[in-house]
């Protein structure tokens, strides 16, 4: 799988919270490379693991909306049988 590749606006503004993150919690400052460093690091080694909850919660999704319409279809047979004559 490829890495993420996220656009740059959206990753320059990861990297602001990481650093946002750094000085709050940890008192440390990082600079712009290390946090964006930092931000690929997590990308790559979170990302397979976001990426298949993802794709496991889609197929959920899609299973529960696949029933609901076999459901749909169910309530529109005709019955074959018990015709009065």
């Amino acid at each position: 799988m490829d890495m993420l590749k996220l656009p740059r606006e959206q990753k320059m503004q990861l990297v602001k919270n990481v650093q946002g993150y750094f000085e709050e919690e940890r008192s440390e400052t990082l600079g712009d490379l290390a946090a964006e460093q930092f931000v690929d690091f997590m990308i790559k080694e979170l990302g397979p693991y976001i990426y298949n909850t993802a794709i496991e919660d889609a197929k959920k999704l899609i299973t529960e909306k696949l029933l609901q319409i076999d459901d749909e279809f169910y309530t529109l047979e005709k019955p074959l049988y018990n015709r009065k004559r």
